[in-house]
């Protein structure tokens, strides 16, 4: 029996799709894997004909969602900073991602870098491996009980962290986050300036939009203790790279750990890439086998949702 729905799949990476292919046929849906590879304009080609639309990382800007008749645009992952919300919102197209497939791995990895960072792992390693031996007492490592701890964004992933983090003996857990009307147990609410002003280390963990771009700036930069270590495994756009850069070169502050980037991949000539303080990850904070069968599975059952008349769970655009 031929399809009623047709779903066109952006982009490609997966080892197999046979999972989004047995969900999608019980919606009596067609997948149709057409990667874009980031060009917008081949995007908004082969939305055209599309009922419905998958996408990891290739932009979907308005002139795409002008030229489409999808019911729904579905990220997969967490973010959604390459969709067109607004202009989806004006069509009543849907724009849903998948919040709850990746919270115990990326916590994980914020945590896992955190602690390189402040007990300077990767020199250690560098080190031993050159034949050095000794750690140089100007390398300061700073002990981790009795200090601050600062969260910016407090949503699964941030809340996954500090349940992790909590065992470490932090004396204080400061959170911001605009969105929380009352202080998470463990943990006090605070401005954004008390949490640079105070905290000995900061993991990100907000949305990237246009009231969090740049959160972590020069301004705030200029307020951290010297001893800051710095983790973002939420949006390269939180951070402005140049600034940190500037920062950590300086010895404004001490390290970082960064697994997400304003422009992925990493720019070559990112002047990130020369500085042994920082610890650079590729996006991976994500990855686990489990993590993937609950992403691809998790994204096409919002689209078979929507196929079906049914409204979707993880809806992030409200149509006009």
């Amino acid at each position: 029996m031929a399809a009623k729905h047709r779903v066109v799949v952006l982009d490609d990476g997966y080892a197999s799709y046979d999972t989004e292919k047995a969900v999608l046929a019980e919606a009596e849906a067609e997948f149709v894997l057409r990667p874009c590879r980031g060009d917008a304009a081949k995007a908004a080609t082969e939305m055209a004909q599309a009922d419905a639309v998958l996408v990891r990382e290739t932009p979907v800007d308005a002139a795409a969602i002008a030229g489409t008749k999808a019911k729904v645009i579905v990220r997969y992952g967490v973010g959604y900073d390459n969709i067109d919300t607004t202009a989806a919102a004006a069509r009543g197209i849907a724009v849903c991602n998948v919040p709850d497939y990746g919270t115990e791995e990326v916590s994980d990895h914020a945590l896992a870098l955190m602690l390189a960072a402040i007990r300077r792992i990767p020199e250690a390693d560098r080190r031993v491996r050159a034949q050095g031996w000794g750690v140089p007492m100007d390398r300061k490592v700073h002990r981790i009980r009795g200090g601050t701890l600062g969260l910016i964004g407090y949503g699964r992933i941030g809340a996954a962290f500090h349940r992790k983090a909590a065992g470490l003996g932090f004396a204080r857990v400061l959170v911001h986050d605009p969105f929380l009307k009352a202080a998470p147990e463990g943990a006090q609410l605070a401005s954004l300036d008390t949490v640079a002003t105070e905290a000995d280390a900061i993991s990100l963990h907000a949305p990237l939009n246009n009231a969090t771009r740049h959160i972590v700036g020069r301004a705030f930069l200029a307020q951290v203790k010297p001893t800051l270590v710095l983790v973002n495994t939420s949006r390269g756009g939180l951070v402005d790279e140049a600034a940190l850069a500037a920062a950590l070169a300086e010895g404004r502050v001490l390290a970082a750990g960064l697994d997400v980037y304003e422009t992925e991949p990493l720019r070559a000539d990112s002047p990130l890439r020369g500085l042994d303080n920082v610890i650079l990850t590729d996006h991976a904070a994500w990855y686990s086998e489990a993590a993937i069968a609950d992403l691809q599975r998790k994204a096409a059952e919002e689209v078979a949702r929507v196929l079906r008349g049914e409204k979707p769970l993880h809806q992030v655009n409200l149509p006009r």
